[in-house]
This record gives C-alpha cells, structure tokens and sequence, in this order.
C-alpha cells in the first residue's frame, strides 16, 4: 500500500462512488458527503462508474437507476461481479414496486428516492460503513445437506440427553420428553426411533392439543363406520397406523381423562378398541410423549391420572432451554445457517459479532425454533452475505430494554392480577400473535384462549387472528 493512500485511509471514513447522469445531485451529494469525512468521486453513466471503479476501489457505490444507456439496475450485478464485496446504495425519481424488488434482489444495500432526504442517506451510508467496520464470524455451515432431523450441542446438558437417547433407544421403554416449547422435543423422539432396532418402521405424530375430545379420541384408536355423524367408513387410528414403529404423544398435558383412561391400557395391555368397535385390536407401537407443561403439578391437581403418569415415564428425558446452554448457539447458527441457506438458494455466510453478542445475552423465550426463525428471517432480508443488527434488530433491542415490573406495585396485586396483565403485555408485546405469546409464557393455545376468554383480553381491530397458524 502507498504512503498517499495510507494518509488517505487515516483521513477518511472510506471512499464512495456516486454514478448519476445529474451533476447538481453529484456535486450536491460529494460536497455534502465530504463534510462527512468520506472521500468522494462520481460519474455519470455506468460505463465510465465501472473504468473509474476499477482504480479507484470503493467501498460504496451510490447508483441512480434511471440514466442514458445502460440503466443502475443493469450496472447493479457489474459492479457486484467486479469488486465482489462492494457495498451498493440505489436511488431513484421513479416510486415503482419493481424496481425496489429487482434492486434488492441483486444485492443493493438500500434503495432511496428522490428528491434526497439528506438525514435517510446519511442514516443508509452510515449503516454501511459501521458494518464494515464489525468483525465477522464466518459459519462453517454444517448441515449444508438439509438434514431436518439434527440435533446440536457441545453443552454438557445436551451431551448428557444424548446419552440418554443412545442408552434407551434399542429398548422398547416408554419415555417421557420434558421441556419448553421449541427445544426440540420430537426431534429428540425422532432420534430414538431411528437408533431403535426398527428405524424403517413408521413415526407417527399426535397432537394431543390440536383437536377436540372425540376428534382426538378417534384420531388416536380410529373408529368403524357409523361410529358418530359423519364417520362414513371406518378409519384406523394413529396406534393402528404406527404398528412395528413408534408413536409420538405430543403436548400431552392437553389430553382429557376419558383419552388418559384409554392410554392407560393401551400401555398395559398392549390393545384398544376404535370408537363404534367391539373387538380389540394389538399394537406393539413404542410409545414416545413430550410436554412443556409441569405433569406432576397436573396431578396434584387432579387434571391428569398418576398411574398413567408413572406408567409414561419410566424414562424421562428433560431438554435444557437455551438460554441454558448458550455455548451451543454458535453450533446451532452453523447447521441452522446452512440449513436455511440450503432451502432459500444463498450463501449468507458470516455474523457480525455485535450479533453474536446479542444472541448470548437474549433470553430466548422460544428457544432454538425463535434462534432458526430469526437466521431465516434476517437471510432473507440479507443484501449480502453477511447478518448484522439491523437484520435481527428485535431481539438486540430487546436485550437493552427489557425490564421488570416493580417490586412495590407486584405487592399490592393478586395473583389472577398479576397472571391478567402479563398476559395482556405479552399479547401486545407480540401485536397479539397467539403463536408467539405461547412461547413466551411456556403455555399451550388451548389455555391461552382459556386464559383471554376469563380475563376478557380481546385482540384490538385490525390485527390478524393467528389461530389457524400450525402449532408452535
């Protein structure tokens, strides 16, 4: 590196290249940038942007997309192709929807309309410049095959599930998974039924808390035609379905004691009956369940039967949260990453380590699913390959603001008081998503609506009812 370009390193931010066929909004633009400390240059049609480009190197390209000849949009991948981590700005006079999208897709950085706000392109170029600053992590990108079922951790919490799963699998027990919603509760079913001794066997999934009684009832033990209105031919059940395999009991603190009573001796007595049947069927299917609710308390309160509880746990796995193993979170970022890479086409490869800090000091109320749905979100709104703040601005935000009520105001409310305005904090909080408002207070959809329904919590108008939404 020459001295002179030493010097101008220590002088400047860094170096921009406005291109625009108008050169009162370049001259307007350099002078005002300058004064910024930025080093700048422009020209006027893309052709002579990438000549200059080539000796100059910039760090920053402002691109106008309307111009004589070949038009920014065009340049845009030219640019990109020449210096490969070049950092482009588009601007434009023409409000258009397809221009922003086709921008964005090639790799801009932002996209900002004329005439210039001078704060929202100072704000944009600052941006840019502070990312180039960070320190990246690179993820080695581990699971670039797409493989579902992974699970990862080098904590010892995790090492000790793994065990469990390695010591259980080939023997025909029932288990009992424990732990917060989005943990990984069937994953961790799915790997003990692929190291069973029948892995090529069926896994069936029921969830306990997706359908009513007599739905659940028939879904589980199936039914024979004329069974009730609308059985209008006989329809085996799920433990029909996952003979010589493995069935898997999700969100079990759901199921109503009338379905308990039956499980209780399916596990005994390896036989059911569907609804409307008179002769009993065998199953020899494992039986794998998981919570995220406390069984024991359910108990005690009468609302689940204790010998079907003893007999459900007989192994008992129980899935640290995450913010109990947060050395995990960069093993999980590196098979997440490449997971989701694998399914949207990129190659977002890096993390800024502002980011990395913030994932260590966030709580994660929803565990690995809310870590794998932030990387897919903030790798899908990624210009490049690289994730910083601004793409999971939410939590690093939440990591500095989030406080708890006062002491003094808790004491002088009751319980179902302060039960009712969490709640409706949490709902807000989450602009109502039930989904989300779930993860957070570790409860099912089910006893939520329960929940807003006594404390009379209504979504406000306008916001979207995610009812319908799969279960999370």
């Amino acid at each position: 590196m020459s001295n002179a370009l030493k010097i101008e390193n220590t002088l400047t931010k860094g170096r921009i290249l406005i291109v625009d066929d108008d050169q009162a909004s370049c001259r307007t633009l350099q002078l005002h940038l300058q004064s910024q400390n930025y080093l700048v240059k422009y020209a006027h049609c893309v052709d002579d942007g990438l000549k200059l480009a080539k000796t100059y190197q910039p760090d920053l390209v402002i691109l106008d997309i309307r111009m004589p000849g070949k038009s920014g949009l065009d340049g845009l991948p030219e640019f990109k192709l020449q210096q490969s981590e070049l950092n482009v700005i588009m601007i434009t006079a023409f409000h258009d929807m397809e221009s922003t999208i086709q921008a964005m897709q090639r790799g801009a950085e932002d996209y900002i309309h004329k005439p210039i706000d001078i704060d929202e392109l100072s704000g944009a170029v600052d941006r840019v410049f502070s990312q180039l600053g960070e320190s990246v992590v690179t993820a080695e990108q581990t699971d670039k095959n797409n493989t579902p079922h992974t699970m990862i951790g080098r904590s010892r919490a995790m090492k000790e599930v793994f065990k469990t799963i390695g010591l259980v699998a080939s023997n025909p027990v029932t288990v009992l998974i424990t732990g917060e919603s989005g943990t990984g509760k069937e994953l961790v079913a799915k790997a003990i039924h692929r190291a069973s001794k029948n892995p090529n066997g069926p896994f069936v999934v029921v969830n306990c808390a997706a359908l009513v009684e007599t739905l659940l009832e028939s879904d589980m033990f199936g039914h024979e035609k004329g069974a009730f209105t609308g059985a209008i031919a006989r329809q085996p059940g799920k433990f029909e379905l996952a003979n010589n395999g493995t069935i898997f009991l999700d969100e079990l603190g759901e199921m109503n004691l009338t379905t308990q009573a039956k499980l209780l001796r399916v596990l005994q007595e390896k036989e059911f009956t569907p609804l409307g049947g008179k002769l009993s069927q065998r199953t020899n299917a494992r039986v794998i369940a998981a919570t995220n609710v406390n069984m024991a308390e359910l108990v005690r309160q009468g609302k689940f039967r204790e010998d079907l509880y003893y007999r459900l746990k007989v192994v008992t796995i129980e899935l640290p949260p995450l913010r109990q193993r947060k050395e995990d979170i960069m093993d999980l970022i590196n098979v997440l990453l490449g997971r989701i890479n694998t399914q949207m086409h990129r190659n977002v490869s890096q993390v800024t380590e502002d980011v990395l800090n913030c994932f260590q000091k966030y709580d994660w109320p929803g565990n690995v699913r809310e870590l794998e749905n932030a990387l897919a979100k903030a790798v899908a709104l990624c210009p490049g390959d690289t994730i910083s703040r601004d793409l999971v601005g939410e939590i690093c935000n939440s990591v500095s603001t989030y406080s708890t009520p006062a002491i003094t105001n808790l004491l002088e409310m009751s319980l179902e008081d302060v039960e009712r305005e969490h709640t409706k904090k949490v709902l807000e909080a989450t602009n109502w998503h039930r989904g989300r408002t779930c993860e957070i207070l570790k409860i099912s959809r089910p006893r939520l609506r329960r929940m807003m329904k006594n404390y009379g919590l209504v979504a406000p108008e306008g916001v979207i009812n995610d009812d319908e939404d799969v279960e999370v």
